[in-house]
């Protein structure tokens, strides 16, 4: 059943004022209040408010499953309507549903108004689309509507419409979830907690004995000021300045006038992201407008040419689009400058798996939430209580936020935002990126690069040849430093007067 004990306290607060309300909206049991109730919810402590552009309810009336406990004598046509299947899970039914076309799935809409439901599922559409028309595809409203006007030129995809059929007594948590997912505003209490350390104007040996050495989060200020894009960098400019070219969008490249249209008009649970990071070869003057913080110039994949991995990327997105829990690739540490927008950072240290993430013995896959909505709405409460709580901030436009390696880390856009990113390996964390790219399964662990196996042999052997050296005064200095902490951790529990231990940790 949906995990959200607050939607169904809403449901049965609007029961019990019906009465007293008649000219209720039917559909107050979607348990979820505008935008414009938000006053009347701020007593509420859980409550939940939708985008001012979203719809009432669910485009076909789906309800959570917990409605159907509140509604007595009601039957789940859900059921009724798959018959035999019923037993079937919903992400099971989808997930066969994924494997037809788009011509069997519009014939089984016809079936029963419970296929109409899930034959109308916008991901299944969305896959369509982005596996079958890759760039040629204009975005049409709704991703069913796109399909159909790209594959059927001559039909009126006016009639598909995205309200469609409203099915009475629709009851599903994973169907309900996926729509409140896209049209949820984040709420108050997931934006107040804003705990990083803030810096401006800090000299680089300050950045690496505090921050870069210590492997700690910080947000600094004042570096992007003389950042042409920080002037430059907005819609018409760039639509300009990049005229036709392509841009990666997931699985897809886009032209950014046609990445423009989608994000405009979408309102799903997990937006396409424009994540580019061949931006600076397609159009150079992108790469000119913007240059390296000082802090993090030294970047030791450098020696490996035209060889090296992807480190650098251009980003755009909507409000709710962004990058769910994972750590940066190859062990290197990453810096990320908002230049429009701002974006909502969680991050917790490598020795903290964020709740509801399960990553793989091997760390080669990672399962977490479905959106990072799902994220929020699940797991965000959770951390108030850890121990080690998460590191947060919003970042916003001119501020740079260092992101150490291994550390976890999930960024929302709370508007539409621009943003550069970069990753890279200094002296502080070669040996750990080195230690990374030797792993036994560095094939399937190693990113951004064709010759993943060979990479870490290629990268020894050019920091050998351009730093003689270098290498080995990190592994003895390493090695000294571990001594130390050994020794000082003896000392810190040896009671030398009595010659036997002490215990005060």
């Amino acid at each position: 059943m949906l995990r959200c004990k607050s939607l169904l306290s809403q449901t049965i607060n609007k029961k019990r004022k019906k009465n007293k309300s008649k000219n209720k909206n039917k559909n107050s049991n979607t348990r979820v209040s505008k935008k414009q109730n938000y006053e009347e919810e701020e007593d509420c402590e859980e409550g939940f408010n939708l985008k001012t552009s979203a719809a009432p309810s669910h485009t076909h009336g789906v309800q959570p499953l917990g409605n159907l406990y509140i509604n007595p004598g009601s039957i789940n046509s859900r059921n009724t309507g798959l018959g035999n299947l019923q037993t079937l899970t919903d992400e099971l039914v989808l997930d066969i549903l994924g494997l037809l076309g788009g011509t069997h799935l519009g014939v089984l809409a016809t079936v029963s108004k419970s296929f109409y439901v899930f034959t109308n599922h916008e991901p299944l559409w969305r896959n369509l689309v982005l596996e079958n028309l890759n760039a040629g595809f204009l975005y049409n409203g709704s991703w069913k509507s796109t399909f159909v006007a790209a594959c059927y030129p001559s039909f009126d995809v006016s009639s598909v419409g995205v309200s469609g059929l409203r099915v009475s007594d629709f009851y599903s948590d994973y169907l309900f979830q996926s729509w409140l997912c896209a049209n949820l505003e984040m709420k108050p209490e997931w934006l107040q907690r804003d705990n990083i350390i803030r810096r401006k104007g800090i000299s680089v040996e300050d950045f690496v004995l505090n921050f870069e050495e210590p492997n700690k989060p910080v947000l600094l200020e004042g570096c992007l000021d003389n950042w042409v894009a920080l002037q430059n960098w907005d819609r018409d400019y760039l639509l300009r300045l990049c005229g036709d070219v392509q841009f990666a969008v997931g699985p897809v490249d886009m032209k950014l006038q046609e990445y423009f249209r989608y994000s405009d008009q979408v309102r799903e649970e997990r937006p396409l992201y424009l994540f580019d990071p061949k931006f600076a070869e397609k159009v150079p003057k992108l790469g000119s407008e913007y240059e390296v913080p000082a802090y993090f110039r030294e970047d030791l994949f450098g020696v490996l040419g035209n060889e090296r991995p992807d480190y650098r990327w251009i980003i755009m997105g909507p409000a709710g689009s962004g990058s769910s829990f994972h750590i940066d690739p190859n062990s290197t540490s990453a810096w990320n400058a908002v230049i429009r927008g701002s974006k909502k950072w969680i991050l917790f240290p490598p020795d903290v798996v964020p709740p509801g993430v399960h990553p793989s013995p091997d760390g080669a896959e990672v399962a977490c939430p479905v959106s990072i909505i799902e994220w929020f709405m699940n797991f965000y409460g959770a951390t108030k209580n850890w121990e080690k709580k998460p590191i947060e901030c919003i970042c916003k436009a001119g501020e740079v936020i260092f992101v150490p390696n291994g550390w976890w880390h999930l960024v929302i856009n709370l508007e539409e935002s621009i943003a550069i990113t970069q990753n890279f390996v200094s002296r502080r964390n070669l040996l750990n990126v080195l230690d990374f790219l030797k792993r036994p399964n560095a094939n399937a662990l190693v990113s951004g690069t064709r010759d993943r196996v060979n990479l870490h042999d290629k990268f020894k052997n050019a920091i050998e040849t351009s730093f003689p050296g270098t290498i080995d005064q990190l592994v003895q200095k390493a090695e000294e430093k571990k001594a130390q902490q050994k020794q000082s951790f003896w000392d810190s529990v040896t009671d030398s007067k009595v010659g036997a231990f002490k215990f005060s940790f």
